[in-house]
């Protein structure tokens, strides 16, 4: 009997278990069909590929049909008796047969995307028609197929299956199950679980063998993210960890030192003690209440000092017990984080690749929408994709797919010719796109070409004029103007279509790819064709970046984007050409030259050397010469996005937080150097360096005593003054090379320099004997003083002062300096 009459409806109507099994496993299945009948047209002789392409197509239409998708199954069960016509040998291969072929792979995509959004997928009665014309079989009435037509094509079916079950062995196994059943649509309670066994074994089956996916499981891709981010947490959290190590390895050293100090004023205490002793004994060996039988230090008088001595010792001995436990600790400790480390690394790595997927996943649905494109252009063109095998974060590859789209149908309107123009040009009938991947480093460079007109840097000037964008007497470069291109609503388009003229096109991909971390650059040449360079980071959660300083604000830039980093003269840099186009010269090799500092608006760091590092770094297409302040290192990062206050700002490509919890922004190169597309960093004629600014006083504590140094930097700072702090003159010698405070507070006893030779030093140089310094110790005698004052002190205070003569003292210094 013939099969009831189409429901639309019927996927509504299906089981939803099957419907969601089915539309996980029929995009695989529609890339398998699409593989086989690119092969089989690249070579009409390679039956194996026929053969794939009828098992793919029949395993399609049984699960369609099981699914309820009934429109796919009978478009899938008309191609597959197309294709039997074939290998029977009553049909010839042609390039009509493939074309219409294509067509149908093309109409099985858009079915499948409609089942996907919940739409019924409506039959596709003209293509069927079409199909069975050519494979000789009579067109079915309204009805449906004919009784016999039915049941012959069922046999056939039956048929196949077994040929194909004995020749391939347990490679295949069709997703149909009993087709007469499923063409009869006989479905009963007690069917239902046999129909799910059937399409759960047929997709693991066909997933197994054409995809080698054999004991792997399905995840969640939410579910995968959300893994990668809490790894990253991690990471962050392990950096933190790290930054509080090194903090306790720092006041460990401190520690070490005290102890060290208060060894030798034990030593001393010892030393003392003994004379006094000795000293008496000189004075009393004359008494008669001294017997010669006994030692002064076996009377109470002499050992109350000694015991205390003896103490003191045993105490000092004690604490450097328990400072190298602490040392000990500190050390298991770091190890154990270096443990972790790895552990972190090799689970981020694990992650990533179980995010990583091939280019190739894709490659079927790009042929698709050029197909598509060019049958409605009315122009012939094929897609060659290479570096298939390269794997891209499937994150990254999904938000490129819309943008690879806009980019074939943007080279298909406006690169590739008619056949009528390309003959007349001496080219090839049929146009070429090209997609080429290949892995560079952390990065992914796809270049995407085509071999059409190329671009009309005329027509894009005209369009640029008239948008006011540009003058007429502009003189601006052929790669200037293509950056034109790259604007939101710009378009050389003659008139508003479907597929162009709206403006709305390479703007997308040049957003899209500057969301993601990349940049993207344009070579075209007149008559030859286009070629975007698209450069793409290997993931979105992890990169390297180069820290650098800008001022005292610290940055990031990621490191594939840097390509050399040069010590430059200062002097050279002042002398490079005054105007809108600076150049910086090295090895011969001229850059585009920008003060990142007067980029970003941030005032310059005092130099004391005669070099400043230089960035040798990738903006688009050139490479160019960006000033920076300062180097911090390279590091791991987890990449974090911007909220909706700061995405939008020209220059910044995300942000990431450090161990100790500080924010760094992300910057992106292409974006500072290209605002508003073409703009260009002016520098003025040398100038002297703005003195700085200070908003607080600051004042440099130099003493020995760690808890002095707190207390002390604790109440200026309370105070509203910012502090400095040295531990002995040499700290505060190094320190002051940097930066110079505007009051000095100085201990005198201290080991390597004391306060008198760091009072010395700094009235000695020009640059440092201006400032203040306040003597804060304990020797309160009149002989210290006077040499303190003699040296260049300003005022002596002994230990302990009141802290509010402290302040005053401190005030009438600030005032006298600024007087001066």
């Amino acid at each position: 009997p013939p099969p009831p009459a189409v429901d639309e409806t019927a996927e509504e109507q299906a089981d939803p278990e099957l419907l969601e099994i089915f539309q996980e496993e029929a995009a695989d299945i529609l890339n398998a069909v699409e593989e086989g009948l690119r092969r089989w047209r690249a070579n009409e002789a390679d039956t194996a590929a026929l053969q794939d392409l009828k098992r793919a197509l029949h395993t399609l239409k049984g699960g369609a049909r099981m699914a309820g998708v009934m429109g796919m199954g009978n478009l899938s069960h008309n191609t597959e008796g197309l294709l039997r016509q074939v290998d029977e040998g009553g049909v010839t291969p042609s390039a009509e047969l493939f074309d219409l072929l294509e067509e149908a792979y093309d109409v099985l995509v858009t079915m499948l995307h409609k089942v996907q959004d919940g739409q019924a997928a409506q039959e596709a009665d003209d293509l069927n028609t079409r199909l069975m014309a050519m494979s000789g079989v009579t067109a079915p009435a309204a009805g449906g197929e004919s009784a016999q037509e039915a049941e012959a094509g069922i046999e056939r079916q039956e048929n196949d299956r077994d040929q194909s079950l004995d020749s391939e062995g347990d490679d295949f196994v069709p997703a149909a199950g009993p087709i007469p059943a499923m063409a009869l649509g006989d479905e009963s309670a007690e069917t239902q679980p046999n129909r799910r066994e059937d399409m759960h074994k047929a997709g693991e089956s066909w997933a197994d063998n054409k995809y080698g996916r054999r004991g792997q499981i399905r995840v969640n891709t939410n579910l995968l993210n959300n893994l990668v981010n809490y790894a990253g947490e991690v990471s962050i959290a392990r950096s933190r960890m790290e930054q509080q190590i090194f903090g306790f390895r720092d006041n460990l050293g401190e520690l070490n030192r005290n102890i060290t100090r208060f060894r030798d004023q034990l030593r001393e205490l010892e030393i003392q003690s003994e004379s006094q002793i000795l000293y008496r004994l000189d004075q009393q060996q004359d008494d008669a209440s001294i017997g010669s039988d006994f030692d002064p230090l076996e009377f109470d008088r002499f050992s109350k000092l000694q015991h205390v001595s003896r103490s003191l010792t045993e105490g000092l001995h004690d604490l450097t017990t328990i400072q190298m436990t602490m040392g000990n600790f500190v050390g298991e400790a770091e190890s154990v984080l270096q443990q972790q480390a790895r552990i972190n690394t090799e689970l981020q790595e694990g992650l990533m690749r179980t995010r990583m997927i091939h280019f190739s996943t894709q490659a079927a649905r790009l042929r698709h929408i050029l197909r598509q494109t060019a049958r409605e252009l009315g122009k012939r063109a094929e897609l060659r994709i290479t570096g298939t095998e390269v794997e891209i974060d499937r994150n990254v590859l999904e938000r490129m797919i819309g943008p690879f789209e806009h980019m074939i149908r943007n080279a298909l309107d406006h690169g590739i010719e008619t056949a009528s123009e390309r003959k007349r040009a001496g080219k090839p009938v049929v146009g070429r796109i090209t997609i080429d991947t290949s892995q560079e480093g952390s990065e992914i460079v796809i270049r995407f070409s085509d071999d059409g007109a190329g671009l009309d840097i005329d027509a894009i000037r005209e369009k640029a004029i008239e948008r006011g964008l540009t003058s007429r007497d502009a003189n601006l470069t052929d790669e200037e103007m293509i950056q034109f291109i790259l604007i939101s609503g710009f378009s050389t388009a003659s008139r508003v279509t479907h597929l162009s003229g709206r403006g709305v096109g390479m703007d997308v991909v040049h957003n899209e790819v500057k969301q993601l971390g990349g940049v993207m650059s344009v070579d075209t040449k007149r008559g030859a064709g286009t070629t975007f360079i698209i450069r793409l980071p290997l993931t979105l959660s992890i990169t390297q970046a180069m820290m650098i300083y800008v001022g005292d604000q610290l940055f990031a830039i990621p490191l594939p984007s840097v390509v050399n980093i040069i010590e430059y003269p200062i002097d050279k840099l002042n002398k490079i050409a005054v105007g809108k186009n600076p150049l910086l010269n090295h090895n011969d090799q001229v850059y585009p030259y920008m003060d990142l500092g007067a980029r970003l608006g941030l005032p310059a760091q005092a130099r004391n050397g005669r070099k400043v590092p230089v960035l040798l770094a990738r903006a688009g297409t050139r490479e160019v010469a960006i000033q920076v302040d300062g180097l911090g290192g390279t590091r791991e990062i987890v990449i974090k996005s911007l909220g909706s206050q700061l995405s939008e700002i020209k220059g910044l490509a995300g942000a990431t937080i450090l161990g100790d919890g500080k924010v760094v922004l992300i910057l992106d190169i292409a974006g500072l150097w290209y605002a508003d597309d073409t703009v260009h960093v002016e520098r003025v004629a040398e100038k002297k360096p703005a003195e700085e600014v200070r908003e607080r006083p600051v004042i440099m504590v130099v003493d020995d005593s760690l808890t002095v140094r707190k207390v002390t930097g604790k109440h200026l700072q309370k105070r509203g003054l910012e502090v400095m702090v040295a531990k002995d003159g040499i700290d505060a010698v190094e320190q002051l090379r940097d930066r110079v405070p505007d009051v000095m507070l100085v201990d005198i006893e201290m080991p390597r320099m004391d306060g008198y030779e760091l009072t010395s030093r700094v009235r000695s140089e020009a640059k440092l004997k201006h400032i203040p310094i306040i003597i804060i110790t304990s020797r309160a005698g009149g002989k210290h003083r006077k040499h303190a004052l003699k040296l260049g002190a300003d005022m002596y205070m002994s230990k302990p002062y009141q802290e509010e003569e402290l302040f005053k003292n401190i005030d009438t210094l600030l005032v006298k300096g600024r007087s001066k």
